[in-house]
């Protein structure tokens, strides 16, 4: 295996660690510990720094892995759904992030892209989910989910996640190519 893919593994594994950390901190954060989505800043971070392949295998092991040790996010629907959007979003930067040119701006692009991407398969994935269940997903409900409810995840995703990925080229762990 060649450096450059051990540097990757052991970043995606850095980042798997982080989503199950990362929930127990913001938890204690009262009425908007959850709202800060904290499992997908590492998930968007491990596609822009590991490329689309790892950003989407820990998209999607990351939320099945945290109920599995720790029982949440509860499986039905909310993990499943959330293994979908996450892969989405890791996959969705690390393909942005390769085609793109590397400025800064596009760093927002990418970012902001995935996020949207992200939140339409999480509303999809509801929509099947749910389904199964006998249970409708309306337009308001992935409104209210995707959106309205996840302003504060938003605002820290688009401030914290850049300025983790400019430290990151700036310290050589991630390809300024």
């Amino acid at each position: 295996m060649k450096t450059k893919e051990i540097k990757k593994l052991v970043l995606a594994g850095l980042c798997l660690a982080l989503c199950l950390v990362l929930p127990f901190l913001t938890g204690q954060i009262p009425q908007v510990g959850s709202a800060l989505s904290p499992m997908h800043i590492p998930v968007l971070i491990c596609g822009f720094a590991c490329g689309w392949p790892y950003g989407l295998a820990v998209g999607f092991i990351a939320p099945l892995l945290r109920f599995v040790l720790f029982g949440m996010p509860p499986i039905f629907p909310t993990g499943i759904a959330m293994a979908f959007e996450l892969a989405a979003y890791g996959a969705a930067t690390g393909l942005l992030y390769k085609m793109l040119p590397k400025n800064v701006l596009n760093i927002y692009v990418t970012l902001i892209v995935s996020m949207l991407i992200g939140r339409i398969v999480w509303g999809a994935a509801q929509m099947v989910v749910l389904g199964i269940a006998g249970t409708p997903f309306t337009w308001a409900m992935f409104m209210a989910g995707a959106f309205r409810k996840a302003v504060p995840g938003i605002i820290l995703h688009i401030v914290l996640v850049p300025l983790v990925i400019l430290a990151l080229k700036k310290a050589k762990l991630i390809a300024n190519d």
